[in-house]
């Protein structure tokens, strides 16, 4: 429990508070993951939707949250990480309501496409937010916060999907209940300050150090000047850097370890476990009802082992639960193509497809789940981490958009096995990867961190 300890610790409430409120923005995108493929099954019949516009209604929330990260590191500097998220809270607030009002397949697509400019954007400002506002020995469990949010927006999907299956418009229910975190998100951003970085950055010192001096109250171990300090050498630095400085020789390593991490977390296969999993355990032979119910265990497998993340990662390291994590869901993957390889196994294990997807999930709910985040906010120069974490979010969601929309086809060319022993393969790729480049960014100020990655792969 050492995480607890250090927060603890620290005798600050606000710092907490602050983390809390900026992790809203990940149950955006949790709750949306989850949301639709049980809210699907009714809209196809309730608006008459044809297959096109069911897979349109599905991906264009993807394709929304591709360009809203694109365009959240240019926001993100312009009026700050904490004015970006405002705005994000109340588009997505605006656009859950009318996902629920819509009253045919055109509409629908529309504001599923403006709920996914405030998905992106929040998926993107959200730790990075909480990591410039984190001291550095519990940055890691604080912005892993974010994780804990997804994971739990998620979990409450499918338990609204299940609640709501029998009420009447219940698909309208269902998307319309995502207003309440887009309002708690939107409101509860006006209560918090900009991050010390922002302010620093904008010439707003003394502001700055106020901000900060609140942020580190109580903390015996803080060194406000010590931190201001680290804060303007990297500010100096950011004036003599360009967006081109990002693909440069000395940057262009450590871009490569951001985006790596970005395309991995998706292409391992998660979303097909998030967006599919009732359909693959009903292809076990279980009933529509009791594959809505055991997915819910996926859920709280998720949330469960996320919190064990969070208590671990400023206590082991980014590296060991990353690569653990990846060790297991490629065991998890191995498992699931034997499974649908074998009839035998299908006839007398029927229980091994359910846990395969409980043991691929504990993976990546300790590994690539809360880590790519993570890593994401420490890594990258002060100069170009607004831009740098916007590609990389960008890279991520153009993978979640890939693997969503081909598991069906592939599914239907290279067997449902075939699936899962590609993404295994995928995993040992990625593995090998990060045990070879990823470095180790524990109790290191970002500063430290970004020196470290980028000079030592020159």
């Amino acid at each position: 429990m050492g995480f607890v300890k250090d927060v603890r610790a620290t005798g600050n409430g606000l710092l907490v508070r602050v983390s809390v409120i900026a992790a809203i923005g990940g149950l955006l995108f949790g709750y949306d993951t989850g949301v639709i493929s049980g809210a699907l099954l009714y809209i196809r019949d309730d608006l008459h939707a044809n297959k096109f516009e069911q897979q349109a209604i599905v991906a264009v929330l993807l394709l929304g949250a591709m360009v809203g990260a694109l365009v959240s590191g240019y926001l993100a500097d312009r009026i700050s990480r904490k004015w970006t998220k405002v705005l994000s809270g109340g588009i997505y607030f605006f656009a859950a309501i009318g996902c629920a009002l819509s009253v045919n397949a055109e509409m629908l697509i529309g504001f599923r496409f403006i709920l996914g400019l405030a998905v992106g954007t929040a998926s993107f400002v959200s730790p990075l937010y909480i990591s410039e506002v984190s001291p550095k020995r519990i940055r890691g469990g604080l912005t892993s916060f974010n994780q804990m949010a997804v994971v739990t927006g998620i979990l409450a999907a499918y338990i609204v999907n299940y609640l709501f299956k029998d009420v009447t418009h219940e698909w309208r229910w269902m998307l319309g209940l995502a207003a309440i975190p887009g309002a708690a998100l939107a409101v509860g951003m006006l209560t918090v300050p900009r991050t010390p970085r922002w302010l620093a950055a904008a010439g707003r010192h003394d502001k700055a150090r106020e901000v900060l001096e609140r942020l580190r109250s109580g903390d015996e171990d803080a060194d406000v000047d010590a931190e201001l300090d680290e804060i303007e050498e990297a500010n100096d630095a950011e004036r003599e850097t360009s967006v081109r400085t990002l693909f440069g020789p000395r940057l262009r390593p450590v871009l490569l370890i951001g985006v790596t991490l970005a395309l991995a977390q998706q292409l391992v296969g998660v979303n097909t476990v998030i967006y599919y999993a009732p359909t693959i355990l009903s292809d076990t032979g279980l009933t529509n009802s009791a594959s809505l119910a055991a997915t819910l265990l996926v859920g709280v497998t998720n949330v469960v082992f996320t919190a064990v993340a969070v208590l671990l990662l400023d206590r082991v390291g980014r590296r060991v639960l990353l690569n653990t994590g990846t060790a297991i869901l490629l065991v998890a993957l191995l498992v699931l193509g034997a499974y649908f390889s074998s009839s035998t196994l299908q006839d007398d294990y029927g229980w091994l497809a359910l846990a395969g997807l409980i043991l691929f999930i504990a993976g990546f709910a300790v590994g690539l789940g809360p880590v790519f985040w993570l890593m994401i906010s420490e890594i990258f120069p002060s100069g170009v981490r607004s831009k740098a974490m916007s590609v990389t979010t960008v890279c991520n969601w153009g993978a979640n958009f890939l693997v969503a929309q081909t598991f069906l086809t592939l599914s239907g060319w290279i067997t449902r096995q075939g699936v899962f022993f590609l993404y295994a393969g995928l995993a040992v790729l990625a593995l090998v990867f990060f045990v070879l480049r990823v470095p180790e960014t524990r109790g290191k100020s970002l500063e430290k961190i970004q020196d470290e990655v980028a000079g030592g792969q020159e």
